[in-house]
């Protein structure tokens, strides 16, 4: 899994989680804490991954350590709809559900 779909899956899920503020202000207001807790993570690593997926640690290292990933990171967070590429189309109250033609009555 690339960088950029990782980064994407922590913003949906915090957002799903109803988390995305405080962890706006969590990652804001620890940005230049990021790369110490990256190597944090990496000291915990053989423990974590006895609970956790391999993968996902290696990802959230990957994404602690590089500044412009947490940044990409607070900007999901901040804009939700940045999230879902035809997220302009999609009516109100019904996943899934799209329009295609914009002048469709409703």
């Amino acid at each position: 899994m690339d960088q950029v779909t990782f980064v994407g899956r922590i913003a949906q899920k915090l957002a799903d989680l109803g988390l995305a503020a405080p962890a706006v202000l969590l990652l804001e207001a620890h940005k230049p804490l990021a790369f110490i807790g990256s190597q944090c993570l990496l000291v915990a690593q053989p423990t974590l991954n006895l609970f956790i997926s391999p993968h996902f640690t290696q990802g959230l290292v990957d994404l602690l350590a590089d500044p412009v990933q947490v940044d990409q990171l607070i900007t999901h967070l901040e804009h939700p709809d940045s999230l879902q590429p035809d997220s302009q189309d999609r009516v109100a109250g019904t996943p899934g559900f799209s329009i295609s033609n914009k002048e469709t009555r409703l």
